[in-house]
């Protein structure tokens, strides 16, 4: 595929995302935010909810990075505006609730995550590098019990040029020795090939809305796509990434 197709040797680093590319994570949110709106269903209509409640979101990154703790204080802040400061205290307490226990949801690898890490530990040094809150990563990590595959563990505040470019220089790694497989198009992908990294895009069957991105024909051409991760294996082995 492309240029890439020509890279005659096995990448000196491969990165994992993990949210939604080792295990599952965007469906806890869908869930959450299901509940949300059905709470403040006699207030607002359930298609309103969803709006306001992504653009608070997207107002809160900036102060609130990535993850289920802002998450949650975007839904009470959305509430409070909806309801004009009517929501109750037990409302609030309810949404409480569920960023909990979103926050101890089980940690349960994909399919085919466990045989491909572990076979692919045992030539290639792996890392994983996944965004969001610190604390919450950091335990899905150790809930998943995927860690001892990895050589390298990063968790970052986002995910663009300037970070992977920033990353690869303090690992003494060369964009074109380093392959990044992930499930975002925006997060995983792209910025990785503009630095003339080698990536492998692995759909999952829901995106975060802001994480979806319409790439250039020029710009697929410049990455693998594949429907799960026992694909993986094979595409190295054939030196395609």
């Amino acid at each position: 595929m492309g240029e890439h197709s020509a890279h005659s040797a096995m990448p000196a680093l491969i990165a994992f995302d993990a949210d939604d590319t080792l295990w599952e994570n965007e469906i806890y949110f869908e869930t959450a935010k299901d509940r949300f709106k059905d709470l403040l269903a006699s207030d607002c209509d359930p298609a309103w909810t969803e709006r306001e409640l992504y653009e608070t979101e997207m107002r809160n990154l900036s102060h609130f990075g990535y993850g289920i703790k802002g998450f949650t204080l975007s839904m009470v802040e959305t509430a409070l505006d909806l309801t004009k400061g009517a929501v109750t205290g037990q409302q609030i307490r309810q949404i409480l609730d569920y960023g909990k226990e979103m926050l101890q949801m089980p940690i349960e690898p994909l399919p085919h995550v466990e045989e491909v890490l572990a076979h692919l530990s045992r030539t290639c040094p792996l890392m994983l590098l996944t965004k969001g809150d610190l604390f919450d990563q950091e335990a899905k990590i150790a809930r998943s019990g995927l860690a001892d595959h990895f050589t390298h563990i990063e968790i970052v505040s986002e995910k663009n040029e300037g970070t992977y470019a920033a990353l690869l220089q303090r690992h003494g790694i060369q964009p074109a020795d380093f392959c990044m497989v992930g499930n975002s198009l925006k997060s995983d992908i792209l910025p990785v090939v503009a630095l003339g990294g080698h990536a492998v895009y692995v759909p999952y069957y829901t995106t975060w809305l802001h994480e979806r991105v319409e790439p250039s024909e020029a710009e697929r051409q410049r990455y693998h796509q594949i429907s799960h991760l026992g694909e993986l294996p094979r595409l190295l082995a054939e030196r395609v990434c």
